[in-house]
C-alpha cells in the first residue's frame, strides 16, 4: 500500500473505530448501517458529492455547511452527521470512501461475516454460489457473502479472496506456473 493511501486508510479507521463504538453504546447500529448505506449510494450517483469531499477549493467552513446539510437532508444517523462535520473542519472528508469501507467491515465482523471477492472466468450460477458460500463457510468459520466477478481472463477457474487470504484456482495461473517451469528447464 502507498503511503498516502495508508495514512487514509489510517485516518478512516479511527473515525471509524470511534463511529461504531458511539452506536453500539446507543445501540443503533442497524441505523448506522442504513445511514452507511445511503452516503455510500450518494458518492457513487453523486460526482458534485466526491467533488466536495476532493476539492481542495472548497474551504473548511463551506464543507461543514455543505456536508452538515447533507446529512440533515438524507436523513443521516446523528453520529454520522456529527462526524462528518467533525472531519469537514479538520479537513479530513477525502477519506470518507475508506470510511464507508471500514464502517462495512466493523459491523460485518460484529455480525460474525465476511466477505468473499471471488472472480470466475464466467458468471456463477445460484447454485454454485451457495455451494462455495457454504464451503467457505466451514473454512473461516463464519457466515460467507460472495462478491462475485466475471474475468474471461482467467479461462476457467476461480481466484477467490478472503480476507488475506487468496485462493487461485484459474487455468490462467496453472498455465503460468507451467511457463515458469518450461522456463528454468531450458
Amino acid at each position: 500500500m502507498s503511503e498516502p493511501a495508508s495514512i487514509s486508510a489510517g485516518i478512516a479507521a479511527r473515525y471509524a473505530t470511534a463511529i461504531f463504538e458511539i452506536a453500539q453504546e446507543n445501540k443503533n447500529l442497524d441505523g448506522l448501517e442504513s445511514s452507511i448505506n445511503d452516503l455510500a449510494a450518494a458518492l457513487d450517483d453523486s460526482a458534485d458529492l466526491r467533488n466536495l469531499i476532493h476539492s481542495p477549493l472548497v474551504s473548511r467552513s463551506e464543507q461543514e455547511a455543505a456536508i452538515s446539510a447533507i446529512a440533515k437532508k438524507m436523513g443521516l444517523d446523528p453520529v454520522l452527521g456529527q462526524a462528518l462535520s467533525l472531519m469537514a473542519q479538520k479537513r479530513r472528508l477525502f477519506v470518507v470512501p475508506q470510511l464507508v469501507s471500514a464502517l462495512r467491515k466493523q459491523l460485518a465482523d460484529e455480525r460474525g461475516e465476511v466477505t468473499a471477492d471471488v472472480a470466475s472466468a464466467k458468471a456463477l450460477t445460484k447454485a454454485q454460489t451457495e455451494n462455495l458460500a457454504k464451503t467457505l463457510m466451514e473454512r473461516v468459520g463464519k457466515t460467507v457473502t460472495i462478491n462475485a466477478t466475471v474475468d474471461e481472463s482467467l479461462i476457467g477457474g476461480l481466484v477467490v479472496k478472503v480476507g488475506s487470504k487468496m485462493i487461485d484456482t484459474s487455468i490462467r495461473s496453472r498455465l503460468n506456473s507451467l511457463q515458469n517451469a518450461m522456463k528454468e528447464v531450458g
